[in-house]
């Protein structure tokens, strides 16, 4: 016949259920120093973050107000002005209250990139385009290095 004993559950179970075989607790899966560290949205992000820096550097008054975002992928019906093709990125003139928007689309612009400097001349371009259009612009206008 064996004994069974009764334990609370208190904070001694709680730490030897994080503590098994003594080993200590777990930290992250990766260090912050290797690249596999931060997720592909996240290094998106970064690159969509220092292209609107830049933009905003030289366009900071006409900008004022205007919001960047990312998505996924974009809505599966094109806006009527689009013909053929996946947007990149699109641009929403301020209306009704709304402020001027800008966004740039993560999944598209991934497959068309070769490795991440690609990705972040992608990025960069889209973003120049949409602020050209916002803009009534050029895109060589907004930015010297643009690239067609």
């Amino acid at each position: 016949m064996s004994t069974v004993q009764r334990r609370s559950a208190g904070p001694a179970l709680a730490l030897r259920r994080r503590d098994r075989r003594g080993r200590g607790l777990r930290g992250p899966l990766l260090p912050t120093t290797l690249p596999g560290y931060r997720s592909r949205a996240e290094r998106f992000d970064d690159h969509v973050l220092s292209a609107v820096e830049r933009l905003e550097r030289r366009w900071s008054a006409q900008l004022e107000g205007t919001e960047f975002a990312v998505e996924d992928v974009p809505p599966s019906q094109p806006a009527p002005w689009e013909h053929g093709g996946v947007p990149l990125g699109r641009c929403f003139p301020a209306d009704a209250g709304l402020p001027a928007r800008i966004v740039v689309y993560r999944r598209p612009l991934e497959t068309r990139a070769v490795d991440e400097a690609d990705l972040a001349d992608l990025v960069r371009d889209v973003l120049v385009e949409q602020v050209a259009h916002l803009l009534a612009r050029a895109p060589e206008d907004v930015d010297p290095g643009y690239r067609s």
